[in-house]
């Protein structure tokens, strides 16, 4: 998978997947276009790979929009900003409805709009990845909202790629399972609570986060160029059993 001369645009680039996506995609030769919320994650980024990177907080649509607009046009879009809040059915609040489903699906939506639209001025053609997660096929405790924004994603990337594909653009989604992230430590960090769910993996672990990214990268190649409108899990067989 070559991606010379290709630019792609990585949301939540400064951690965990979306930190694994910007450098897998740099070492195939991608340009690649960092967004993120925290400076610091982008300068020690761009350090490492060489990338251009735009700082914006996504829960803000107007936010959003202007990320895009400064990032400007390019070939390839993942969607890797994500956030969870970690309250039951019943206790959670507005606040947290706002932050997960804000950033986690409204702000994947806007960027796959403004990058489709560019995508479409400049003839057509390009690839989006929409990372969304085992929790949007089964119910976990205190996921109500993640588990919400990730099926939520799904569902609005077919529409997307039915919309999208008379334009040459195709979108996709991984689902992984638990991935050794920051974000997932926080949830997982239990013994109690992740040994009975590493037990349901028939391959018996969890992902690594370049994994998840080298599978998005197969998703974003032209080796997958008549795929588009599917959602892979990544979850070492979590989803077939």
């Amino acid at each position: 998978m070559d991606f010379t001369g290709r630019t792609v645009i990585i949301t939540g680039a400064g951690k965990g997947i979306g930190r694994a996506c910007a450098r897998v995609m740099a070492a195939r030769g991608a340009k690649v276009v960092a967004i993120t919320r925290t400076q610091a994650d982008l300068d020690s980024l761009a350090t490492e790979i060489g990338c251009t990177t735009v700082q914006a907080d996504l829960s803000s649509a107007a936010a959003t929009r202007a990320a895009m607009a400064e990032a400007g046009p390019a070939d390839m879009l993942i969607n890797s900003a994500g956030i969870n809040v970690l309250e039951s059915s019943l206790e959670m609040s507005e606040a947290g409805y706002d932050a997960v489903l804000g950033i986690n699906l409204r702000a994947a939506l806007i960027t796959c709009q403004e990058f489709a639209r560019r995508r479409i001025e400049a003839g057509g053609g390009g690839a989006i990845v929409n990372i969304t997660s085992i929790a949007g096929h089964r119910g976990f405790a205190e996921h109500l909202c993640y588990a919400a924004s990730k099926a939520g994603l799904e569902g609005a990337s077919r529409v997307m790629a039915k919309e999208f594909g008379p334009h040459g653009i195709r979108v996709n989604c991984v689902a992984p399972t638990i991935t050794l992230t920051e974000l997932a430590a926080e949830a997982w960090s239990d013994p109690a609570k992740s040994q009975p769910m590493m037990v349901r993996h028939p391959m018996e672990r969890f992902a690594e986060a370049d994994e998840v990214a080298e599978t998005i990268a197969m998703l974003l190649s032209d080796d997958a160029k008549m795929t588009t409108g599917a959602v892979l899990p990544v979850d070492g067989g979590f989803l077939a059993v």
